[in-house]
C-alpha cells in the first residue's frame, strides 16, 4: 500500500501523490525565537524530522523549509513577542533573536533533529512580503487604512475557513489581533502594521514605515522557495486557526493557485496540572519544561522514544512516569543493539542462524507498513520491539550466530531505528567522543571483572559490579559472557 497521509484539509487519510514524481516540497512553521524551546516544540519538530527521514528513506528527494519567526508574531494585545522580550531583558530585538535562534538549533542538534534544507527568517524577506501584500491590494482582497495599516478582507475570499472549517460568523473578533477601529470587519487580519515612533523593528513600505503581520511571512517565504503550490505543509494543530487559515486565504488569493496540497498537523504536548488533568504545555501558561532541562535528565534518544510512543496527530502527556517508560523501552532496543555489536567484535563466519534473515525481512515490512500508514511511529516502534524480542531469543539460544547474520541485524537497527526514527545511535554511542570513551572504559571494567571471577577473586569482582551499579550500569552474567546496560 502506498504512503497514506491524514490530510487536515479534507479530514481523511489520502494516498500521497507528490506534485512532481519523486520529489517532495515541504514547509513547516518554525518557532518564534523569543525564548528557549520547550518539550512541546520537541514533539512537533521530532515528528516532522521523522516524516522527512522516512520520505527520504522511501526514495523521495525532499526539499524541507522551516522558517524562523523573528518579527510580527503578535500577542492578543497587538504587541510583538520579540519586542516584549527585548524590553524585559533590556536587550535589542536582534540580540534576543540571535540568542534564541542559536539556542533552538543547539536543542534540535542535541535531539538528533536534522537541519532543514532552508531556514528562512521573516525579517530577511520583507520585500517578498510587501510584494504579496501589494498583489492582494490590487486584487481587492486587502485594503489600506488611513492609519497606515493594511488588512486582509476575509469577506472578499469565499473560501476563508476551508482549512479550519470555521465560518467567518463563528470567529471570535480580534483573535491574536487587537480589534482596531480602522478595520472594516473585526475578523480581518493584519498584513502590515504601522510602526509607532518608539517601535524598533520597522521597514519602509508603500504604506509608510512599519512591519509585517504574523501570517504573511509563511506565505511569502514558502512561495519563494517552494512555489505557488507545494506538497506538504506542517505545523501544530493549535495554529490551524488563525495562522494556517490566514496563510491559505492570502496565498490562494494572491497567487490564484492552490497553496499546500497536504496539511499535516501535530497534536499538543500536555502536562498534568495540580489535579492530574492533562493541560497543554505552553510558555504563556508557565507550565513548560525546556528541552535543555529535559536533556539534563534523559538522553536524547529517550526523549525521541517518548515522543514517538504516540502518533504525531495525538496529544501526549509529559511526565516523569512517561519518560521512565520511554527509557525502559529504548533500553530494551539498545540493549539488543549493544549485544549484537559486542558479538560482532569476535564473530566467526557461519550460517547456523541464517534462517533469522527472514525475521529481519518481516520486521522491515511491518515497520514500512506502519510508517506508510500516516507516519505511524508507534506502530513502527512496535515492529522494533517485536524484532528485539526475537533478537534476544536468538542471541541467548546458545547456537552459533555468524558474522553475516549479526551484521544484518545491526544494519536493520541502524536503518530503521537509526536512519528513520533516530533512536539507535551509531557505534560510537550518539556520536560523542566522550561517550565512546565511556563505553570503552565500561567494557574494560567488565573484562577485568571477568578475569577476577576466573581467578576466584570474588571480592574484586563484586566491588567492580557494585561500583558500576552506583554509576547506573547494570551487569548481567550469561552463559556466553557478561553484558551491560545503563539505567
Amino acid at each position: 500500500m502506498p504512503l497514506q497521509i491524514y490530510n487536515y484539509l479534507h479530514r481523511e487519510k489520502e494516498p500521497f501523490v507528490p506534485l512532481h514524481e519523486g520529489k517532495v516540497n515541504m514547509y513547516v512553521c518554525g518557532p518564534t525565537v523569543y525564548d528557549h524551546a520547550h518539550v512541546g516544540h520537541a514533539k512537533t519538530y521530532v515528528s516532522f524530522d521523522v516524516a522527512v527521514r522516512y520520505l527520504r528513506f522511501s526514495g523521495y528527494d525532499v526539499l524541507y523549509v522551516q522558517n524562523l519567526t523573528d518579527v510580527g508574531h503578535l500577542l492578543d494585545s497587538g504587541e510583538d513577542r520579540i519586542l516584549r522580550k527585548a524590553r524585559q531583558s533590556e536587550a535589542t530585538p536582534m540580540q534576543i533573536v540571535e540568542m534564541y535562534a542559536r539556542s533552538y538549533f543547539e536543542d534540535m542538534d542535541a535531539l538528533g533533529v536534522q537541519r532543514p534544507d532552508i531556514s528562512p527568517r521573516a525579517s530577511g524577506h520583507i520585500p517578498e512580503q510587501i510584494k504579496m501584500i501589494e498583489a492582494l491590494i490590487e486584487k481587492g482582497h486587502a485594503y489600506v487604512t488611513d492609519a497606515g495599516n493594511v488588512y486582509f478582507d476575509v469577506y472578499s475570499w469565499s473560501n476563508y475557513g476551508k482549512l479550519s472549517n470555521r465560518r467567518v460568523e463563528e470567529q471570535e473578533a480580534g483573535s491574536r489581533e487587537d480589534v482596531r477601529e480602522d478595520k472594516r470587519h473585526a475578523e480581518d487580519f493584519a498584513l502590515w502594521k504601522k510602526a509607532e515612533p518608539e517601535h524598533i523593528l520597522r521597514w519602509d513600505s508603500p504604506w509608510g514605515a512599519g512591519y509585517p503581520g504574523w501570517h504573511i511571512e509563511c506565505s511569502a517565504m514558502s512561495r519563494k522557495y517552494l512555489g505557488d503550490t507545494f506538497d506538504i505543509h506542517g505545523g501544530g494543530v493549535d495554529n490551524i486557526f488563525p495562522h494556517n487559515e490566514c496563510e491559505v486565504a492570502q496565498s490562494e488569493a494572491a497567487n490564484d493557485a492552490e497553496f499546500a496540497r497536504y496539511w499535516m498537523l501535530t497534536g499538543s504536548l500536555t502536562v498534568p496540572d495540580e489535579f492530574g488533568i492533562p493541560v497543554k504545555m505552553s510558555k504563556s501558561l508557565g507550565n513548560f519544561y525546556t528541552i535543555k532541562d529535559a536533556l539534563k535528565i534523559q538522553r536524547p534518544e529517550v526523549i525521541r522514544t517518548f515522543i514517538l510512543s504516540g502518533h504525531y496527530r495525538n496529544p501526549i502527556v509529559f511526565s516523569e512516569d512517561s519518560l521512565d517508560a520511554a527509557h525502559k523501552g529504548w533500553d530494551r532496543i539498545y540493549g539488543a543493539v549493544r549485544l549484537t555489536r559486542e558479538k560482532l567484535r569476535s564473530a566467526a563466519e557461519g550460517d547456523e542462524s541464517i534462517a533469522f534473515l527472514a525475521s529481519l525481512d518481516k520486521a522491515r515490512q511491518e515497520f514500512i507498513a506502519a510508517m506508510d500508514d500516516d507516519f505511524n511511529a508507534p506502530g513502527a516502534m512496535a515492529a522494533l520491539y517485536d524484532l528485539t524480542r526475537e533478537v534476544n531469543t536468538l542471541l541467548n539460544s546458545g547456537q552459533t550466530v555468524g558474522k553475516a547474520v549479526l551484521q544484518a541485524i545491526d544494519d536493520t537497527y541502524r536503518s530503521l531505528g537509526g536512519d528513520v526514527l533516530g533512536i539507535v545511535p551509531a557505534e560510537e554511542a550518539a556520536g560523542s567522543a566522550n561517550a565512546e570513551r565511556e563505553e570503552g572504559l565500561i567494557r574494560l571494567l567488565v573484562d577485568l571483572r571477568a578475569q577476577a571471577r576466573q581467578s576466584k577473586d570474588f571480592a574484586t569482582s563484586d566491588r567492580i559490579r557494585d561500583q558500576l551499579s552506583t554509576l547506573g550500569v547494570t551487569l548481567e552474567d550469561r552463559a556466553d559472557g557478561t553484558v551491560w546496560r545503563t539505567v
